[in-house]
């Protein structure tokens, strides 16, 4: 009683198809493999989208730290 033998699959899987017709099953696998990409290219836009905001945020840092007093300018020269 606790596995199912190769019967039981069996009945189950004609089951199966007498419920949802042979061309309803394919269609439904589409969609389902849809989905999934459609999730994958989700996290992998938000991934992009973490990074960019990343490089941004240290591009702004550096920048705005470039401006402190006592640095050398080009010339030579102090600057403040």
């Amino acid at each position: 009683m606790g596995t199912l033998s190769i019967w039981h699959w069996i009945i189950v899987l004609i089951v199966i198809l007498l419920l949802f017709g042979a061309g309803k099953i394919p269609r439904l696998m589409g969609d389902v493999a849809k989905g999934v990409k459609a999730f994958k290219k989700g996290l992998a836009d938000d991934d992009d989208a973490a990074g960019e905001g990343a490089s941004k945020k240290i591009e702004s840092d550096s920048a705005t730290s470039g401006s402190g007093s006592g640095e050398t300018r080009k010339d030579g020269a102090a600057s403040g």
